[in-house]
């Protein structure tokens, strides 16, 4: 049975890596990887965010599916389940807490690390003066303005969300070392920096621009394109967009770092690399990754390296539901039957390809309401509460015009496709309750910009 490494990136957009033609040199490593093994130019989220996302990339199920992804029910089997029952070491490390132990995801691993008991020193700071402190007390309101006056002013970051790239890797390698010689094994690591807030190495900025952008103005960057994006002018996107894909350099610096101690201990080890969503620069009006269906938020990197040098470009449709099934047979091993994805060691050894489309879907957790798109090399339909689009990929990639009362033939189509995934939804109903959050968690969620 071969070992596997499982690299998943944050907030990844495709078109800013080197083998989807980007113009900047931000994956070196990745495209090292990319040159021997296989990549799928058509790779595509099923949801837009990260909480959405991360069932169908680690359970071949959609978001939706087993009572949703608030947690992971036991109903869906984790692809660290499915290389534990079949005898391998198996480790997760990441510092995204929607992917902690809370919500179900540390199932099947035997060592996991998620970084909720152990956060930055800044952010522990901030931690000490809420748990010690009187929150109703006069001193305590003037530490917390003063947190809070610091990053939006300043531009201070006075709290880490997430643990940087460069000690994720240092974390895994520590157990790469520890079962060199007891194997096979299953690592799952997911990198965090591509996320905003952006505040790379200078050393990684001047691949892209002679002066270093500082924490300091990053921050508050990040402060005005997520509050104030119709404010952003041309110069400011222009470093953002240099701040994120120094970040991306950065990331790639470590996976290469990651992947080259990881073979070398092993003897060689099958790698796979995929985001769970992009990011969103002004595209569609906004940044980061709200919820919307567009492509730049759903179109993601995906590669599969054995090391065996037979490798190629795929331009099938294809889905990130279809990652563990990819790797479980990779491995020679069953297919757990909630997975809802194919193997695309098919598409790989053209056996034939049969996915046609992808759907996505999302709810709003507060009000109820829910989100679905599907896509398939010629379409894209997008159903929200407030009504429905429809865009004709191959005339406008960009989704601009949407083409509802134009097109009633592939409106008819998508929608009867969206109707079938909603009944296969309720099939797997199951109430999971509610979860309850530490209020640390949700401060650092929010750090990230989201919203519990």
């Amino acid at each position: 049975m071969d070992d596997i490494l499982f690299v998943t990136v944050d907030s990844l957009r495709a078109d800013h890596v080197g083998w989807h033609d980007y113009a900047r040199d931000t994956t070196p490593n990745l495209d090292d990887l990319a040159d021997r093994g296989h990549t799928c130019t058509n790779a595509f989220a099923h949801a837009c965010s990260t909480r959405p996302s991360f069932p169908s990339i680690l359970t071949s199920s959609y978001a939706l599916m087993y009572g949703g992804y608030e947690r992971i029910s036991e109903d869906r089997t984790l692809l660290s389940e499915a290389f534990d029952d079949a005898g391998y070491r198996t480790a997760g490390f990441h510092s995204n807490l929607y992917l902690s132990a809370d919500f179900g995801y540390d199932r099947g691993f035997d060592e996991f690390y998620d970084s909720k008991t152990d956060p930055s020193a800044t952010a522990r700071l901030r931690q000490f003066v809420k748990d010690q402190l009187d929150s109703e007390g006069l001193l305590y309101q003037t530490l917390a303005q003063a947190f809070e006056t610091a990053e939006q002013t300043a531009g201070v970051n006075v709290g880490s969300a997430y643990v940087s790239a460069d000690e994720i890797t240092d974390r895994a390698l520590e157990w790469v070392e520890s079962v060199e010689n007891d194997g096979p094994r299953f690592l799952w690591v997911h990198y965090m920096d591509v996320h905003h807030p952006y505040v790379p190495p200078e050393r990684h900025q001047r691949a892209f621009r002679d002066e270093p952008i500082g924490d300091r103005r990053a921050i508050k960057l990040r402060r005005k394109m997520i509050e104030s994006p119709d404010e952003v002018t041309r110069d400011e996107l222009e470093d953002i967009v240099d701040l994120y894909d120094a970040e991306i350099r950065f990331t790639d610096e470590q996976i290469g770092r990651l992947v080259e101690t990881v073979r070398d201990s092993w003897d060689g080890a099958t790698v796979t690399v995929t985001a769970d969503h992009g990011e969103e620069f002004l595209d569609h009006g906004q940044f980061s990754h709200y919820a919307t269906f567009y492509d730049e938020v759903l179109h993601v990197p995906l590669l599969y390296d054995d090391g065996s040098g037979d490798g190629g470009e795929h331009d099938d449709l294809v889905g990130l539901l279809d990652v563990a099934p990819t790797l479980v047979d990779g491995a020679g091993l069953e297919q757990p039957s909630t997975f809802r994805g194919e193997s695309l060691h098919a598409l790989f050894d053209g056996d034939g390809w049969s996915r046609e489309h992808v759907v996505g879907d999302w709810e709003n957790t507060n009000s109820g309401e829910r989100r679905f798109s599907y896509r398939d090399r010629e379409w894209k339909y997008i159903r929200t509460g407030g009504g429905e689009e429809l865009y004709d990929l191959t005339a406008d990639p960009d989704e601009r015009e949407t083409l509802v009362d134009a097109e009633p033939e592939a409106l008819e189509h998508a929608r009867a496709v969206i109707d079938e995934h909603e009944r296969a939804v309720e099939e797997t109903a199951t109430d999971l309750g509610e979860v309850e959050m530490q209020a640390e968690v949700k401060e650092r969620l929010r750090d990230l910009g989201y919203q519990e």
